[in-house]
């Protein structure tokens, strides 16, 4: 509650100065994606980073069974929220398996297609 709040805030004061907002790793669980669209909205464009598990893994400095762990658990509470937004707004999946500059090129691409 203490974030959905907190983002509410930050959005309320930005209305006038923006076309929108990104942000990012929220929500993670479904619960947290139907508290946000009650309080503050649907969302018009979600953006899911789709890669494997192993790139995933790469980019991490943790031990491989630490990793290993986050990146099942993120899997589990995602897969829902994926399939929720899928049926609902307009879920964009971006390839996250290239360069950091590739995979930023190609959100740029996404949200420019949309805002048109």
């Amino acid at each position: 509650g203490i974030v959905l709040e907190l983002l509410k805030e930050a959005m309320i004061s930005k209305l006038g100065d923006t076309k929108g907002f990104l942000i990012d790793g929220y929500p993670q669980e479904l619960k947290d994606a139907e508290e946000f669209e009650s309080k503050i909205g649907e969302p018009k464009l979600v953006l899911c980073l789709d890669c494997s598990a192993e790139t995933m893994s790469s980019q991490s400095s943790e031990n491989t069974e630490t990793t290993e762990d986050r990146i099942e658990s993120y899997y589990q509470a995602s897969n829902p929220l994926i399939a929720y937004y899928e049926s609902r707004t307009q879920l964009c999946k971006v390839d996250a398996e290239g360069t950091q500059e590739d995979v930023f090129l190609e959100i740029c691409k996404t949200i420019d297609s949309f805002l048109k």
